[in-house]
């Protein structure tokens, strides 16, 4: 997130001086990192959740959102290469068939409403279903093998879905900015606090952690993009927006194949649907990756509780977050989703076995020796004030911005970073609100985003266009 809103910001603002600070010795190393994360393209292809069944109809509007948003991202991704402002080995961005795939009647149902509520929309137009149990062996051959051929099954698939590696992009990003003019990269450096001084500005305090120094930064505007670290430093900032926020940490966890010939096998990131009663961000798959050039294959996700807000923190991180202002919301919120923690305490006491039991369901024919447990990051899901309801559990992300514009922090998890182009433009408009409807603004803007200000919802032409020519130059099928 931050390293997309210092490259906008580059390119509308280019006389402007740009400071990044970053607790770690190196950027990217927390959710952002490829091995902390799914690495999907989020472009509700796969994610049921995206498309709830409301009075016996599939909701798609969250999905025709999301997916849009996406083809934003690879806007400004296309143009970055394009460019060649940004450099790297191995591509960031790889075709990855998404899938979504279930059994049982009830479940079938639903996916075959699903599709026939997406494929009405251009953005969706290209995805297949099928109940075949051949056909999908074709697609999936590791998940058919060896599976009961009693239940009903089906799948959905959409060969323009993607695997992206968000660690390099946001290096790549970030290695464009500290080459450029006027723009400081400060590793080993964590911001301690914050004062809004009379003139507007904001006075920084900020810690040189292996020198154990500090000093004194000042600042016009200011950007807190710190994943999970973003709650604690936005109480510091002291502004009214931030009251009654909090944030509960989840830790991940995958299983992760260790057999090349069973990799080799399975390409696609196929998604099932949650277990009744458990939260959205539990939803399991069968995932293929490429890391650096190197394939894959994950299954998970599974849940761990930690009061860690990222996994280089400190387990004080949620104890010392809890403030008059939002330890009520918190509660209430606890108590409104006794489901989300019922669910974590069986994640916690998970044995290997139960864990292998859930891959099982997926790829009936695995092995357990073939896999191995890796340790995912860390997400914080936001806790919001709520009047009625004293607080609530938000799954997506939340902007938050002081009223003069001066200072915004973005809280939150999934989509997350498949979405981040549209969610630092909208920083940028609560932050610069004059200067973002002008037209030199609007024409830099349109020249790293060709599609921006139009609807790729309502204009099908533009949207298949669109993906066309982004994937054209990113390397991407379709």
């Amino acid at each position: 997130m931050s390293a997309t809103l210092g490259v906008l910001l580059r390119r509308l603002m280019p006389h402007a001086s740009i400071s990044i600070f970053e607790c770690l010795d190196q950027v990217a190393a927390e959710s952002s990192d490829a091995w902390n994360n799914a690495g999907t393209g989020h472009s509700a292809f796969c994610e049921l959740n995206y498309t709830p069944l409301i009075d016996g109809k599939v909701d798609i509007g969250k999905a025709l959102d999301i997916a849009q948003r996406f083809e934003v991202s690879k806007q400004l991704w296309a143009y970055l290469k394009q460019k060649e402002l940004i450099a790297y080995d191995d591509p960031f961005i790889n075709s990855i068939p998404h899938m979504s795939f279930v059994w049982g009647e009830e479940n079938v149902n639903f996916l075959r409403k699903r599709f026939e509520a997406m494929r009405e929309a251009p953005i969706f137009r290209d995805m297949r279903y099928s109940s075949d149990r051949n056909e999908i062996a074709e697609w999936v051959p590791l998940m058919m093998e060896g599976r009961d051929n009693s239940a009903p099954l089906a799948a959905t698939k959409m060969d323009a879905g993607t695997d992206v590696n968000f660690g390099a992009i946001t290096r790549g990003m970030i290695d464009y900015l500290n080459r450029s003019d006027r723009v400081d990269l400060q590793l080993g450096h964590s911001v301690a606090g914050f004062e809004k001084q009379p003139n507007g500005r904001w006075k920084l305090e900020v810690e040189n952690l292996g020198r154990k120094e500090k000093r004194e930064v000042y600042a016009d505007y200011v950007f807190i993009g710190a994943g999970g670290g973003s709650i604690p430093l936005l109480e510091k900032t002291g502004i009214e927006e931030a009251q009654g926020y909090a944030g509960f940490p989840i830790s991940g966890q995958f299983l992760q194949c260790t057999n090349t010939e069973v990799i080799q096998r399975h390409n696609a990131k196929a998604y099932g649907k949650a277990a009744v009663g458990s939260p959205p961000m539990s939803v399991p798959h069968l995932d293929t990756r490429i890391i650096e050039g190197q394939r894959t294959l994950f299954f998970g996700p599974y849940a761990g509780f930690s009061t860690k807000f990222l996994k280089s923190g400190s387990y004080l991180d949620l104890p010392l977050s809890l403030e008059m202002h939002n330890v009520w919301p918190l509660m209430a919120a606890g108590i409104q989703n006794v489901g989300l923690t019922t669910y974590l305490i069986k994640q916690v006491v998970q044995s290997p076995e139960d864990r292998f039991a859930e891959l099982l369901a997926y790829y009936p024919t695995a092995k357990m020796e073939e896999w191995t447990l890796t340790i995912a990051g860390q997400r914080v899901q936001v806790i919001k004030k709520d009047k009625d309801s004293g607080g609530v559990l938000k799954f997506g992300t939340e902007i938050v911005c002081a009223a003069d514009g001066s200072i915004a922090a973005l809280l939150g998890a999934s989509p997350g970073a498949s979405t981040s182009v549209s969610i630092m433009l909208e920083v940028i408009a609560r932050m610069f609100p004059n200067e973002i409807a002008s037209p030199e603004w609007q024409q830099t803007i349109r020249e790293m985003i060709p599609i921006f200000g139009t609807s790729l919802i309502e204009d099908g032409d533009l949207c298949l266009a669109t993906r066309r020519r982004t994937n054209a130059i990113l390397g991407l099928k379709g």
